[in-house]
């Protein structure tokens, strides 16, 4: 069965390789006027097409191209053609470069004394307990989170770990971090007196000497390694020359002035084998060397979120005319009849029967009605999986799980290359109750890539995937193996117990920036656009995903809010955004509600929804 299955899928593969070229066609603008002129290239292959005075362009691909998009004077865009790729309306933007003052040295290796000088005004130099690091000379990659990239919405350095750096694992929470302060004369940068043992140092893990409660050092970072089936070693923490083997939870972020992640073996030999987990590097305001430059630290202050949205009413005033007309009906028969008034002239349009099925099922509970009206226009959504997954979000929210399951097994089906695909067919399978086809998607998506024939995403995709199915194993295991042979089936200890949220978009070409507020007011934006995060975007469609999560620990309880700002797709097609909150996450409390947004007017700031940590969720309809 197992190499009917592989086979399936290489000839699948093979389907998609031999699919013959399509044309690809769109306007390109600087958002406000058309540009002429832009040189429109597939592969960086040497034929271009240059689009016209309008603005337009069109040109020839086949499934997994890049399209390149060169203009002088703004960003380079460099866009993959999927299997539903056919418009690609551009907004390009202008490339502003900040050019720093060049020195022509002899070496580019420079002495401790030379960086200890550069440190205060080079934000690639950490200072570590074994001597300053430059990251464009250290061996491999240093991953550098400045004070200016801080959001005070964080609660500890473990709320910041675990939201700004993909590709690591967080354990433990925030509970007790307003305990002892720290004593910047307790964390000196003084090399001596220090008294070293065998690993290089001293009280490792003890906190001796520091005043720290050690009850309170109860969080562990791993950064190699953080495989279900492993016990990874974690991370040892550098605090301004201090070796800790705990996550100091005590740390007021506000006081970090830079953050190192040292992942590689040559970057951590100073620290000897307690090093082999990484190293997290952390250098305080208060522990940092005094400089005649001044920072602007105002942002660390005053990074608080206006009330300045769009309401909900605003929104429904600029939905479609037939909507608007049809909410106005005030019984069943009269709805029914701006359907049909209005059902010739959007026939064609598949989100009018998204719309008319949504609002017949939630309006009226005429269920049957709705199904009718998607029946009929069943031909639309075949063989794409980008309405497809529309359509399986909407079910899910409304609860057809059924439904919502055979959309699913369908978008793998066109899309056995994508991860997604996997991930959202064995989550429904868990949703319907089937919980041994749900351990076969998950196992079948392991084998397919330990074979190679999925390619394999190490950081943000891994990540989730590695959670949700832990978190399956965790509750269904019964389930799963009957008897005594449950007991013996390994789950690693899950390393958040909280709030979760998921967002997942059907259109991976959507553009837009998710806004968390905290009880404060204070927030952290994520900016998912080609202009702010290309690279982001390019890896997910490299590896075929389209979601994100964010952690909510029960450290700062009260109402969260989630506001976002809709920049549009390149087909100019609205996008259904699917947000899933996981209540009491990791435990067998847990418990989960869905909610999905249509969105289509850009540029309007506007309330998802309200959480209120450790109570029922507040949607806004």
């Amino acid at each position: 069965m197992k190499k009917a299955f592989v086979f399936f899928l290489l000839i699948s593969f093979a389907g998609f390789s031999q699919e013959s070229k399509k044309t690809i066609f769109g306007t390109i603008t600087d958002g406000k006027a058309p540009l002429k002129n832009v040189a429109i290239s597939v592969n960086d292959a040497q034929k271009t097409v240059f689009s016209d005075e309008n603005g337009k362009y069109s040109i020839e691909a086949e499934r997994n191209d890049r399209i390149k998009y060169a203009y002088q004077g703004f960003k380079t865009v460099q866009i993959r053609v999927e299997d539903v790729t056919r418009i690609l309306n551009l907004e390009m933007v202008i490339d502003v470069q900040e050019l720093e003052e060049v020195t022509v040295l002899g070496s580019n290796r420079k002495s401790q004394k030379v960086l200890a000088l550069e440190y205060p005004s080079n934000p690639n130099i950490i200072r570590t307990a074994f001597g300053y690091l430059n990251a464009d000379t250290a061996p491999g990659n240093i991953r550098f989170l400045s004070s200016e990239e801080i959001e005070p919405i964080y609660v500890c350095i473990l709320d910041l770990l675990r939201n700004r750096f993909s590709g690591i694992r967080v354990q433990g929470e925030c509970s007790g971090a307003f305990g002892p302060s720290l004593n910047s004369a307790e964390f000196s940068t003084n090399q001596e007196g220090r008294s070293l043992n065998d690993e290089g140092f001293q009280g490792l893990g003890s906190n001796a000497g520091t005043g720290i409660n050690s009850n309170l050092n109860q969080g562990k970072v791993f950064i190699r390694g953080s495989l279900s089936l492993t016990n990874p070693r974690s991370a040892l923490f550098d605090l301004d020359g201090q070796i800790l083997n705990d996550a100091p939870i005590w740390l007021d972020i506000r006081n970090i002035k830079r953050l190192a992640i040292l992942n590689n073996f040559a970057a951590t030999t100073s620290y000897g084998n307690a090093g082999a987990g990484g190293v997290i590097v952390i250098n305080t305001i208060s522990g940092s060397p005094k400089s005649d430059k001044i920072y602007d630290r105002a942002r660390l202050r005053n990074n608080f979120a206006t009330d300045n949205l769009i309401s909900q009413n605003d929104l429904k005033r600029n939905a479609p005319v037939y909507l608007t007309a049809i909410r106005a009906s005030q019984s069943l028969e009269d709805a029914k009849k701006i359907y049909e008034e209005y059902r010739p002239a959007y026939s064609a349009y598949p989100y009018f029967a998204l719309d008319m099925q949504k609002y017949f099922t939630e309006r009226w509970r005429a269920s049957d009605f709705a199904n009718g009206i998607l029946a009929n226009a069943a031909g639309q959504f075949e063989n794409n999986p980008v309405l497809l997954k529309a359509l399986a979000y909407q079910l899910e929210a409304m609860g057809d799980y059924e439904q919502a399951n055979t959309h699913y097994k369908e978008v793998l089906r066109l899309r056995p290359d994508y991860l997604q695909s996997y991930l959202d067919l064995a989550n429904s399978y868990r949703d319907v109750g089937k919980t041994k086809q749900a351990a076969s998607i998950y196992t079948r998506y392991s084998y397919l890539l330990q074979e190679g024939i999925l390619k394999s995403d190490s950081t943000e995709f891994a990540n989730l995937f590695e959670r949700e199915y832990n978190n399956f194993l965790l509750l269904e295991k019964n389930n799963i193996v009957k008897g005594t042979q449950a007991s013996d089936l390994y789950v690693a200890e899950e390393d958040f117990d909280g709030t979760r949220l998921v967002f997942e978009w059907n259109d991976s070409e959507a553009e837009f920036d998710l806004q968390f507020v905290n009880p404060e007011k204070q927030y952290f934006m994520l900016k998912h656009s080609l202009a702010d995060n290309a690279n982001r975007i390019a890896q997910e469609k490299e590896f075929g995903y389209s979601s994100v999560e964010y952690l909510i620990d029960s450290s700062l309880p009260g109402s969260w809010k989630v506001n976002i700002n809709y920049l549009g797709n390149k087909s100019l097609t609205p996008t259904y955004l699917k947000a899933t909150v996981y209540y009491n996450y990791g435990t067998f409390a847990q418990r989960k509600e869905t909610k999905v947004f249509k969105l289509s007017l850009k540029d309007t700031p506007h309330e998802l929804f309200a959480i209120s940590v450790g109570s029922k969720l507040a949607f806004n309809n």
